[in-house]
């Protein structure tokens, strides 16, 4: 459940994407699909990952109540169909789309990086 209020989320951790795309011994590939107002499950990124917006105008990193250091602040920030953006893991987190238009993106996980 993501509480927006307390700016946290709570409860078990789930994938990090809607959909699961591909999966080998180098990458995972995700879409992310979330309406107006929806939000991912709360999940830790086990992986150094990319982000490739293809739609969408602000999104949101709600942390959950288990997060520690920089990823423990909740995040917003306008998207940019066409950009992406590498992050490194360790992240506890809900994604939320806090705009007006839905969000869609492709996550890959780098599971053989250092």
């Amino acid at each position: 459940m993501v509480k927006v209020g307390d700016q946290i989320c709570d409860g078990p951790l789930g994938d990090v994407g809607t959909k699961m795309l591909h999966d080998d011994e180098r990458v995972r590939i995700w879409e992310v699909d979330l309406a107006p107002g929806e939000a991912t499950a709360p999940h830790r990124h086990e992986h150094d990952y990319i982000l490739i917006f293809l739609e969408g105008d602000r999104i949101a990193a709600v942390p959950h109540v288990d997060a520690t250091g920089p990823s423990a602040s909740y995040i917003e920030a306008e998207v940019v169909p066409g950009s992406h953006v590498l992050l490194k893991k360790g992240g506890i987190e809900a994604a939320l789309n806090v705009g007006t238009k839905r969000y869609y993106e492709y996550l890959i996980e780098l599971k053989d990086r250092p």
